[in-house]
C-alpha cells in the first residue's frame, strides 16, 4: 500500500497539506471524500488515487470538468513525484513518500518543488510561465512534461494473451508510423524557415498519420473508460 503527500498549492483550501495519506484517496466536493475541495468546478467524487503493483494511478472519476496531469487532460496516468494535478480551479502537487515494493518513490527536492502563483507574483513572475494554469498549446514543447520526457515503463505481470495483444497493438502502431517515415522527406528550410528542418509527405500519407491518432486516441479512452 502506497503513502502519499499531496499539498494544496492553488484553490480555497491553498497551503493545506494532507500528510502521509494511505491510498486509495479520493479527491472531490463531497465531505466523504479523503481529500475535499471547496470548488463548484469539481465533481462531487472528482478523481481517485491508487496503489497497483507499487505504482500509484490517477483515475478521473467521470467528472464534469475533467483532471490535467501537467496541464494535459488525462483519463488515467500513473503518478510521479512533482506531478501537479489540476482539478478544477484548484492545484495539487504529488509528493509520494513510501510505497511498498518501488524504490522510485521520495520526497521533494528542491529541485522539483513548485511555486504557487502569489510566489511568482511577489518575485516579479508571471504564472503563466509555470504552464500550470492554462492547457498546453498543440505542438509546444511543454508537451512532453507529462511524461518529463522519458517513457513511461511497460506493465509487468501480463498473462501471455495480454503480452501478445500489447506487442501486436505496438508493432502495427510501429509499422504504420514507419510507413510515414519511409514516405517522407526531408528539406532544409530556406527563406523564412532558414534553420529549420521541412518534412514533406504526401497527402495520403499524412492522412494515414491521421487516422493512427485517431485510432491511438480511441485506445486511450476504451484503456481509461472501459465501459463507455
Amino acid at each position: 500500500m502506497a503513502t502519499i503527500t499531496v499539498r494544496v498549492l492553488e484553490g480555497l483550501e491553498r497551503g493545506r497539506v494532507y500528510l502521509d495519506l494511505p491510498t486509495p484517496v479520493t479527491i472531490g466536493r463531497e465531505e466523504d471524500n479523503d481529500i475535499q475541495l471547496n470548488d463548484d468546478r469539481i465533481s462531487r467524487f472528482h478523481a481517485k488515487l491508487q496503489d497497483d503493483q507499487g505504482n500509484v494511478i490517477l483515475t478521473d472519476l467521470d467528472s464534469t470538468n475533467g483532471t490535467r496531469v501537467n496541464g494535459h487532460p488525462v483519463q488515467m496516468h500513473v503518478l510521479r513525484t512533482g506531478d501537479v494535478l489540476s482539478l478544477g480551479r484548484c492545484l495539487l502537487l504529488y509528493e509520494e513518500v513510501s510505497c511498498s515494493g518501488n524504490e522510485g518513490g521520495g520526497k521533494l527536492t528542491e529541485d522539483t518543488a513548485f511555486r504557487t502563483r502569489d510566489d511568482l507574483e511577489a518575485s516579479g513572475s508571471d504564472s503563466d510561465d509555470l504552464g500550470l494554469f492554462d492547457p498546453p498549446t498543440p505542438g509546444g514543447e511543454e508537451r512532453s512534461l507529462l511524461f518529463n520526457g522519458s517513457r513511461p515503463e511497460l506493465p509487468e505481470r501480463l498473462t501471455a494473451l495480454q503480452r501478445a495483444r500489447l506487442t501486436d497493438l505496438l508493432a502495427y502502431m510501429h509499422e504504420r508510423m514507419g510507413d510515414v517515415l519511409l514516405e517522407s522527406t526531408v528539406h532544409p528550410g530556406d527563406g523564412e524557415n532558414s534553420g529549420y528542418t521541412q518534412i514533406v509527405c504526401p497527402g495520403e500519407t499524412w492522412s494515414r498519420l491521421a487516422q493512427l491518432t485517431a485510432e491511438l486516441a480511441e485506445c486511450l479512452r476504451e484503456l481509461g473508460d472501459p465501459d463507455a
